[in-house]
Order: structure tokens, then sequence, then C-alpha cells
């Protein structure tokens, strides 16, 4: 193979970085996306503009299996960062409304591992599906909560957008968001490791062993969360 002429070109320099933990002034190399803080140790992340690795055909061959690897890896860490970002921004100071979400896509995530799925589906959803219920307890009231559906699309769209989500992408995020309280709405996998995700974290207020060795039994739809639902709550 010919030698890329972008990479030959290519000089890796440095630059200072906020940590977004602790505020220290902390270095970060142009060929790494993340960096761990020397500070409070927690890991940072610099924004990224699309290099040839995104888009080049060669970029896998280019610049070796692993470290290709590793900054794919990187970017979808990066992309979650940004919408849990966005989530508490829109959110404010509902620290309910946030932690729901972060309990939702850790289940989402313990799922997709074990069952497969689309991680550019599924944490987005999985991060954004309650976003409704801020406009719907507005406009109708505490008691609304079953009108998220219809106010989260919009919001969640804006969002994706902005992040730089194509259109397809988006356009199915929101669908699941949407119906994330219909099962049987949607016949797709993501769409199955989002209810069941929901409901996993939603489960904690069911009172009552019976009641929720019913739900258990007649709700998820995947193997994965039915094992998680007993070995948590039964």
């Amino acid at each position: 193979m010919n030698n890329c002429p972008g990479q030959d070109k290519r000089k890796v320099t440095s630059e200072l970085i906020i940590c977004s933990s602790c505020g220290y002034e902390a270095e970060i190399f142009s060929d790494e996306i993340k960096a761990r803080c020397p500070k409070c140790r927690q890991v940072f992340y610099r924004e990224v503009l699309p290099t040839c690795v995104d888009w080049c055909k060669s970029a896998k061959e280019c610049i070796g299996e692993q470290a290709y690897g590793n900054y794919i890896k990187d970017k979808s860490l990066l992309l979650k960062e940004k919408l849990l970002r966005e989530l508490k921004e829109y959110f404010g100071t509902d620290i309910k409304r946030i932690n729901h979400a972060r309990k939702v896509l850790d289940y989402a995530e313990e799922i997709l591992r074990k069952e497969g799925g689309s991680w550019h589906i599924v944490v987005p959803a999985a991060i954004l599906h309650d976003v409704g219920i801020k406009i719907a307890e507005q406009k109708y009231g505490s008691n609304s909560g079953h009108l998220q559906e219809k106010e989260g699309p919009p919001v969640a769209k804006k969002i994706l957008l902005k992040l730089g989500f194509k259109k397809e992408e988006t356009e199915e995020i929101c669908q699941i968001i949407r119906y994330h309280h219909s099962p049987g709405k949607i016949n797709s996998l993501d769409f199955n490791v989002i209810l069941d995700a929901d409901w996993l974290v939603n489960l904690s207020e069911i009172k009552g062993r019976d009641k929720k060795e019913k739900i258990i039994n007649n709700v998820f739809a995947t193997k994965t969360a039915k094992e998680i639902a007993k070995k948590v709550y039964l």
C-alpha cells in the first residue's frame, strides 16, 4: 500500500484542555480523544473534527486495527458524554430525571453487550427517552407523564441533529422515544432493549414480590433483561 500523504504530514502536537470534572488545565495530544486528568484522575475528552480516519476506506489498514478500534471506541464515548451533557443542561436541577436516564443507560448497555443491537441507536434513545416529560408536565400538569411520548421526539430531534446524527438515525431514535411506553409498536431489538432497560429501573417502584414476579414473567422481551430482573428483584 502507498503511504497516505495525510498521515505522512501529520505531526503530533499538544494542547491544554480544561478538565470537566475539576477544572484543572490538563495536557492532551492531537492524536488522542481522551486523557486522564493528573489532578482528579477522571477521564476527560476533547472536541475533535472529522479526520481521514472517519471517512477513508483504508483507515484501518493505514493506522492499524488496534489503533482504529481504539479511535472508534473513544469517538463513541465522546458522543455519549456529549449526550449526557445535553441531558444535564436540558433537565437542569431535576436530578431525579437525570439519574433515571443514567440508570436506564447502564441497563441498556448491559443488555446490548449480551443481546446485540445498534449502539448508536440504543445509547442515544436510552439517554433521551424521557426528555418529553418536562414539556408534558409544563403543559398538562404533574400527572401527565404519559403524554411525554408525544412531546419527546421534537426535543430529542433537536439535540441529535445538533450533535451531528444522520437523519435516518435521528428518525429511528425518535420513533423509539415516541413509543417507549407502548410495547409491540415497533418490532426491533433496539426498541426492546430500551423497553426492557426502562422497566428494569421502574420495577424498583413496584410494591410486592408477587406483582414484580408477574411483570418479570410477562413484560420483558429479552432474556438478558429477565435474568437481571430476577437477580435484582426476586
